[in-house]
């Protein structure tokens, strides 16, 4: 396993012989050469997926489908309807008693809530290349099971990275007819492939993620902070996103080494100052460039300050949060217990307050996942040390139940838990058919039990290896069934489309 000391970055893995020379253009296994070869070599040995037995819905003058909710999270609130489905959007709803009909009726029950599918915008898939970690059939199953309806893939920790356009290409193949729920893709800007990104940008990707330091995987190499403005130049005259690790190379580069078990000496090894410092650096950029920006996966309170004064300066900035910011606490994690590691860390209870307030007030506009599972080997599970273990926690099932247990705790309404989840992500990242239950949108509801409390157990969850940091933690909120465009997931044939930007 990595986890060296020469190389600092967020996660950490085996090196293997995917790259030695940072210095060539694009990492060698990221060539497009080499991937028109994979591709051919694919298309060879399979029948084209792309000719699939993706979801069909009639488009009849009737509703395929209709649903019946005593309360319904909707634009207008929590409301009382009944929710027309036609070939896969919602074209209707009306008030309950309507009387709307169709072939299929579900009737919810007294203690049922319908929502708008959750809208995940930071899931590693990991295929093709590591496959061993998570897969595109495993992710959805999970995504679905936990009342997700899309999802866009991160364009790391696969083989080849998504930074060319046949990359890409490569990926959408292997995806087609494994997922279970909708799926989008980012782009990825790295050394080399800035010629690349209009491209990729054209072939449908929702934007393009950096990181400022060391990704921890050798194909993926991170950006400088003056290439960070070259590339946000070049997107920015096509009105690309790009989504960023904030984190300073040089403030970790100079932290304390983390090893061993004890979970103090790791979060004393990512300090808020590298975070602070990297989103200033990015906001300062996006000042200069007048490109939009993303934070990814925000830890640090400190950051919020120069976000909200960014924001009333009128530069194009967002930001997320993640369950495990808004959930766990440091001051929990018992030492040795790598299943919660992540980077940024998980910080103390007083900053976690902060991103509360925070998402209240718009500082930070979403939640999402950041699901980064890993084999079980690599979370060093039975060695306990943080240096070593690979930085990223599993969660794309269980999200919506943690974000509402802690919500809910707070005295924060489910719609606006909704919001966070479904309609913010699904209008940053250019969704304009996903997010809410309103008239021409993708019929992906919901069927949630707000008051149903279960133990989490790893074992049964469906993503591919059993280890996430909610392992034994009690939450509310069961999912009791979720519908893809007006189908309901039955977790045996995946149905889900792949998402383009600008079509979708």
């Amino acid at each position: 396993m990595g986890g060296n000391r020469a190389s600092r970055g967020p996660h950490r893995a085996p090196r293997g012989d995917l790259v030695t020379d940072r210095a060539a253009d694009l990492a060698a296994v990221n060539q497009p050469e080499r991937v028109r070869a994979q591709i051919a070599e694919f298309l060879a040995t399979h029948d084209d997926p792309r000719v699939s037995d993706a979801l069909t819905v009639t488009g009849g003058a009737g509703f395929d489908l209709v649903v019946r909710a005593a309360r319904a999270v909707t634009p207008d609130g929590m409301i009382a309807c009944e929710v027309g489905v036609r070939g896969g959007r919602i074209a209707a709803v009306e008030a309950l008693g309507s009387g709307l009909s169709a072939a299929t009726v579900v009737e919810l029950a007294d203690d049922e809530t319908l929502l708008p599918g959750v809208v995940d915008a930071h899931v590693h898939v990991n295929e093709p290349g590591r496959t061993d970690w998570e897969g595109f059939r495993t992710a959805t199953l999970a995504a679905a099971a936990g009342g997700v309806t899309t999802i866009v893939d991160m364009p790391l920790n696969c083989i080849p990275s998504t930074v060319t356009a046949e990359a890409l290409e490569f990926k959408q193949l292997v995806a087609t007819g494994q997922t279970f729920v909708d799926v989008g893709f980012w782009g990825g800007a790295v050394p080399g492939n800035r010629t690349h990104l209009r491209a990729l940008q054209e072939a449908g990707v929702f934007g393009f993620k950096c990181f400022l330091l060391d990704s921890g995987v050798p194909e993926f190499p991170p950006l400088t902070t003056e290439l960070l403005e070259d590339y946000l130049t070049t997107i920015g005259a096509f009105d690309g996103l790009m989504i960023v690790h904030a984190e300073d190379a040089e403030t970790i580069a100079h932290a304390p080494q983390p090893h061993g078990s004890r979970y103090a000496d790791f979060l004393g090894s990512r300090p808020r100052e590298a975070e602070n410092l990297a989103i200033a650096a990015v906001i300062e950029r996006a000042r200069r460039t007048g490109a939009r920006v993303h934070i990814l996966h925000l830890s640090s309170s400190d950051a919020l300050p120069m976000l909200r004064a960014a924001k009333r300066d009128g530069i194009d900035i967002t930001a997320e949060t993640c369950p495990h910011y808004l959930a766990l606490v440091a001051q929990d994690v018992p030492n040795g217990g790598t299943a919660y590691k992540c980077c940024p860390p998980i910080r103390e209870a007083s900053n976690r307050d902060l991103l509360w307030d925070a998402l209240a007030d718009g500082t930070i506009d979403y939640i999402a996942s950041d699901h980064s599972p890993s084999t079980v080997e690599l979370k060093d599970l039975a060695g306990g040390d943080f240096g070593t273990a690979w930085g990223g926690i599993a969660s794309v099932q269980l999200q919506l139940a943690v974000v509402w247990t802690e919500a809910r705790r707070r005295g924060i309404a489910l719609e606006q838990v909704s919001q966070w989840l479904s309609a913010a992500p699904a209008s940053r990242i250019g969704l304009r058919h996903k997010g809410k239950i309103a008239l021409g949108y993708d019929a992906d509801l919901v069927v949630f039990a707000a008051d149903e409390e279960f133990t989490v157990d790893a074992r049964k969850l469906h993503h591919k290896n059993p280890v996430t940091a909610y392992d034994g933690k009690n939450v509310t909120g069961g999912v009791h069934a979720t519908f893809v465009r007006g189908v309901r997931v039955d977790f045996e044939h995946p149905r889900g489309r792949l998402l383009q930007h600008g079509t979708d």
